[in-house]
């Protein structure tokens, strides 16, 4: 007796959502993010140590 999903065609499987292409848009924000935060702590610790 033989499967029914053997009569199936052959579909190959669908990309996955994370393909490994670098994601530049969330890149740039947590750079941008990261210098913000250095310059207010470069500004907070000049106006705390002058």
């Amino acid at each position: 007796m033989r499967d029914t999903r053997d009569e199936a065609p052959f579909t190959p499987p669908s990309p996955p959502a994370n393909d490994g292409s670098p994601k530049f848009g969330r890149l740039l924000v947590v750079l941008l993010l990261a210098l913000l935060l250095v310059v207010a702590i470069t500004f907070g610790s000049e106006a705390y140590f002058s």
